[in-house]
């Protein structure tokens, strides 16, 4: 049985509402697994409109009235947004739209009524407009599962990539890297992996150039991060390094290491996104349903002109649906 995967339409000022009409008007996608849209019909009309793609639209309520047939979009209607707005603007309303979808998406997949959840870009300026209370998607799924600090995984073809710290500064992110956090970041990914059905060894990268040289080049190798490896070693994880981030993420993508802990956020995000931006996706793991996402904004600078490039929302759901099984199992 295909894998139903649930999808928040997005900042409807944005492209997200463009790239979910044409990821429902994706061959492969739709042979792979069902969609549920969580969204506004008036939104949806006009993104319609304006992919020139004619679909229809089949109203539900719930996830088991929907009819999953191929130029179709089974919606949940919320109804929030019925008249016109500026595509490419902060609107206070879009942002509330957009929290709201995201909400019932994940109440969803509590509920198990979805598999997992594919979701589309927000805008953060629009959120706090809107006074919502978060940064992102992943604060917001932290309230809705209860999860505190879920793992952040990127995935671009063979390789995997963990994130020790998310949204730091990096001299805050550096002052992060410590024996316990390092010890308990290698315990907890290597499960996750576990749980999306992969298994092999897992390379924590360095954080100084040539992984600090033995401490010519900073400490934190030789005081936080080897040591924490070799307890992990000891506990029975298949775990490496620290090996030189200038190296390791090439060695993960020739198929050396099942995934790559990176140390902050940016160290990861360059290695996937110079490799191939558009087909880099983030997994949100550690929570009680599978989350995937495209890892690129609203775009304000090109919504509405249907110009916005589908490949990322069509990779994040496929790989909702290839991980599911492993998931749910």
């Amino acid at each position: 049985m295909k894998p139903i995967i649930g999808i928040p339409l997005g900042d409807p000022a944005g492209i997200g509402p463009e790239i979910t009409i044409k990821t429902f008007n994706d061959d492969e996608t739709i042979n792979n697994c069902n969609l549920i849209l969580v969204g506004d019909k008036y939104v949806v009309e006009k993104a319609i409109e304006v992919t020139g793609i004619n679909m229809n639209i089949n109203i539900i309520e719930k996830v088991s009235e929907a009819k999953f047939e191929k130029g179709t979009i089974d919606l949940i209607d919320l109804g929030l947004i019925k008249e016109d707005f500026e595509f490419g603007k902060v609107n206070s309303t879009c942002g509330n739209a957009s929290y709201q979808y995201i909400k019932v998406v994940g109440e969803l997949a509590m509920a198990k009524e979805v598999d997992a959840i594919a979701t589309t870009p927000i805008n953060k300026e629009s959120l706090r407009a809107a006074n919502i209370p978060y940064i992102g998607h992943t604060e917001m799924l932290e309230d809705i599962s209860g999860v505190h600090d879920p793992l952040t995984m990127f995935e671009v073809e063979n390789l995997r990539v963990f994130f020790l710290s998310r949204h730091l500064s990096l001299r805050d992110a550096i002052d992060v890297v410590k024996y316990d956090r390092v010890l308990d970041y290698i315990r907890r990914c290597t499960e996750a992996l576990n749980k999306l059905g992969v298994k092999g060894k897992m390379a924590v990268a360095g954080l100084n150039p040539h992984s600090g040289e033995h401490g010519l080049f900073g400490m934190e190798e030789v005081e936080e991060i080897t040591p924490a490896i070799e307890q992990a070693q000891k506990e029975g994880y298949d775990v490496v390094g620290p090996v030189g981030a200038d190296s390791v993420f090439h060695q993960a993508l020739q198929g050396q290491y099942a995934c790559v802990l990176s140390l902050y956020h940016d160290q990861g995000h360059i290695a996937t996104k110079t490799y191939n931006f558009e087909k880099t996706i983030s997994i949100t793991n550690s929570m009680p349903f599978l989350r995937t996402s495209v890892d690129h904004g609203t775009a304000y600078d090109i919504a509405g002109k249907n110009i916005a490039s589908a490949v990322s929302m069509i990779e994040a759901v496929k790989l909702a649906a290839k991980y599911a099984p492993y998931f749910n199992s």
